[in-house]
């Protein structure tokens, strides 16, 4: 009576070396990092270990450690003032075939590392992350929309021959007209039918008109902009797994995008920034780009693009479909191993690229990458932004046959891009240019104070119910604090393993988890100790105390079970933390509580025979 099996035994030291083993990461801290790779298709390499090493070693920066991780370039710093400087240095230093980024780069052993230990992921209000203030190009939204406008009045005037000529000055648009009939025509129509364009005061000459957006449109355009560019934005957190983002807008212009504990923030950076779409265009068959690059002249509706290599291509203005029509995109490889991305539309592009293909069966069709960039710069002692707009063809293929809303694209330069196209065409393209003004390593947002107290509620609640326990049931209680120490390690091992993100809240369920641990091995205690007062035999009371508690137990664990998991269901942010944590805190101290305790239990009375218990 009272014995576990051996192989019973076994399993449980086993499980509890594994649940150790991997709390371990946890005891070791994160050091301060810069983390460069490269864009787009250009890959980090040995080489670039050396000119990085001379730059730090030359301006007298002092580092722990410069190292070559999966095409990354990973620097770790004492301090944080050694950190920055870097970043200015190497950003300056470095061309833009490069990220650098700020990181917390973890300092695990490599051989823990390599059994693949973790450490918790932790939150920013006690690990602290990376943050990033973005500012929306609110220039080109207004450029964007002065497009728009140009197009929508030229099809308004067009119906009835009205103007002229149209032309975009800054923003602005003029129109010009033959006659004053047609002037006066058009100006009607436009207060009717556009009326977010506005005639601009004193500005009109004999037979033209001058148009800008009025306020309220503006307003209107940039508020849609910031509210479309923060949901693209979570779009593209969401797809690079960071926990519990904090994507917020700051002002009417700013944009605040909070990090926890994220490893590879080179790529956030990267993803973050780029204005990237596709464009489906058929190609100009008809005409020799040769003739129109030496003539000068592009002919009437082609427009001349290039393949990244520099080779040349005339393809048609009207546009097939957009990166907006995508609702899906996949990276992989074809049949000749090479990278592609898989490609599915809405309805509407569907629709129209069925009808194309039906139409230009043996034609080409090119699909051309267009990327928006902008940066602030100082020139001539002035802080202006540059911006810069890239339109490369990706590949122009023959049509085979009819297709709708699914095809591949394929010609890519490798997996990476392939990787990373998929990524913005799946999460969304941004309605503006947004540049990183700020970047930044942040401390705990609740500030250290609130991080001690959280850890010390632990501590102290944890040593009270020690001291209780040891008081109260004397080597039982000693026991409990044994299976109780064990618990909060398994928890942590587990939070540690599935990578769930541990919050302030979250160590409240754990400190809510500490005090009901120990409830099973009160109800068994004094089980037993009842068993006691009818019978004389001890280890039937024993053997009986963890029968009869264990229905009792396993009802009160599981209500809470079910409770915990009703607010992770259905609560968000700091609730899901707290539930996580309480989830797993029940499971852990039921098998701690009631299989290790007996365990113990069983090693120090079990097959004795002894006249009384220390309980």
């Amino acid at each position: 009576m009272n014995h576990y099996a051996p192989w019973k035994n076994t399993l449980v030291v086993f499980f509890l070396f594994i649940t150790s083993l991997y709390a371990l990461p946890n005891i070791y801290g994160s050091d301060l990092a810069i983390q460069i790779s490269g864009t787009g298709d250009y890959v980090v390499k040995e080489n670039d270990l050396k000119g990085i090493n001379n730059a730090l070693v030359e301006n007298a920066i002092d580092f722990k450690s410069l190292e070559l991780i999966n095409s990354n370039i990973l620097i770790r710093f004492s301090d944080s003032k050694s950190q920055l400087s870097s970043k200015a240095l190497l950003k300056d230093t470095l061309s833009r075939n490069y990220v650098v980024a700020l990181n917390l780069a973890p300092s695990i052993p490599q051989w823990l590392s390599g059994l693949g230990g973790k450490a918790m992921s932790l939150g920013l209000d006690l690990r602290g992350g990376v943050h990033f203030l973005l500012e929306v190009d609110m220039e080109a939204v207004i450029s964007t929309s002065i497009d728009r406008y140009y197009n929508e009045l030229r099809t308004l005037l067009r119906k009835d021959k009205l103007y002229k000529k149209i032309r975009k000055e800054d923003n602005l648009l003029v129109a010009s007209f033959k006659t004053e009939k047609q002037k006066d025509e058009a100006k009607k129509l436009i207060k009717s039918d556009l009326s977010d364009l506005m005639i601009v005061e004193g500005s009109e000459s004999e037979l033209e008109v001058s148009l800008e957006m009025s306020s309220n449109a503006q307003k209107a355009a940039k508020s849609s902009a910031l509210k479309q560019n923060i949901t693209t934005l979570r779009n593209r957190v969401n797809e690079l797994g960071v926990a519990e983002p904090i994507i917020q807008q700051q002002g009417s212009e700013r944009i605040v995008v909070q990090l926890p504990g994220v490893q590879d923030t080179a790529r956030a950076k990267e993803i973050l920034g780029a204005v990237a779409t596709v464009e489906f265009r058929m190609v100009d068959e008809k005409n020799d780009v040769q003739t129109a690059i030496q003539s000068g002249k592009i002919p009437s509706g082609s427009k001349l693009y290039k393949f990244k290599d520099g080779r040349p291509l005339l393809l048609k203005t009207t546009v097939i479909v957009t990166g907006e029509n995508i609702v899906d995109a996949t990276s992989g490889v074809d049949q000749n191993n090479q990278p592609k991305v898989g490609i599915v539309l809405d309805n509407a592009g569907g629709r129209t690229m069925l009808e194309t293909t039906k139409e230009f069966i043996g034609y080409r069709m090119g699909v051309v990458f267009i990327e928006n960039q902008v940066e602030t710069i100082i020139e001539n002692g002035k802080t202006v932004k540059k911006r810069s707009k890239t339109q490369d063809i990706i590949n122009a293929a023959t049509i085979q046959g009819t297709f709708s809303n699914r095809f591949e694209i394929t010609g890519l330069d490798s997996s990476r891009e392939a990787t990373n196209l998929a990524l913005l065409l799946r999460a969304g393209s941004l309605s503006a240019p947004i540049e990183i003004i700020e970047e930044r390593t942040i401390g705990p947002s609740l500030g250290a104070d609130n991080i001690q107290k959280g850890l010390i509620s632990v501590l102290v609640g944890f040593a009270l119910v020690l001291v209780f326990m040891a008081w109260r049931y004397r080597v039982f209680g000693l026991v409990a604090n044994v299976a109780l120490t064990l618990n909060l390690i398994t928890i942590v091992s587990i939070l540690s393993m599935i990578q769930a993100t541990l919050t302030l809240p979250g160590i409240a369920g754990i400190v809510l988890t500490v005090g009901m641990a120990v409830d099973a091995n009160v109800l068994i205690f004094e089980r037993i100790k009842e068993e006691l007062r009818s019978t004389k035999n001890i280890q039937k009371a024993i053997s009986a105390g963890y029968e009869k508690a264990l229905l009792t137990i396993a009802d009160a664990n599981i209500t809470t079970l079910i409770a915990s998991l009703v607010l992770f269901s259905f609560g968000t942010g700091a609730i899901k933390g707290f539930a996580v944590t309480l989830s797993i805190g029940i499971i852990t101290s039921m098998f701690t509580a009631i299989i290790v305790s007996r365990a113990m239990i069983n090693l120090i009375y079990g097959g004795k025979k002894i006249e009384e218990l220390s309980i």
